[in-house]
């Protein structure tokens, strides 16, 4: 397998590139894939300055009763919960795996 390059980015870049999803209403995923970036990066980048959470709320008071912005919305949440429970099956296995090899 090949080592993966890490690229640094600029402070301006980072700003930037939460903009998009925090303030032009982009999703992570397409604004990561518009910028030539991991989505998960991203989503640190979001987290690490609390803008994440800051679009959950500013998201749900756009949502309203309208179905089909809750069923967009709804479909979001599950592809997440999959990515989340995806992350949680690996760190799972990584645990197990290291828990072995630490073993005499």
């Amino acid at each position: 397998m090949g080592q993966a390059k890490h690229r640094r980015h600029s402070k301006e870049f980072r700003e930037q590139a939460c903009k998009l999803v925090t303030e032009q209403g982009y999703s992570a995923l397409r604004a990561a894939r518009e910028l030539g970036i991991a989505r998960n990066t991203l989503w640190n980048w979001l987290t690490e300055n609390g803008k994440h959470g800051l679009r959950g709320r500013l998201h749900e008071q756009a949502l309203g009763d309208d179905p089909r912005v809750l069923r967009v919305r709804i479909k979001e949440l599950e592809q997440r919960v999959r990515h989340l429970e995806t992350e949680k099956q690996i760190l799972k296995k990584a645990t197990a795996f290291f828990a072995r090899e630490a073993q005499p």
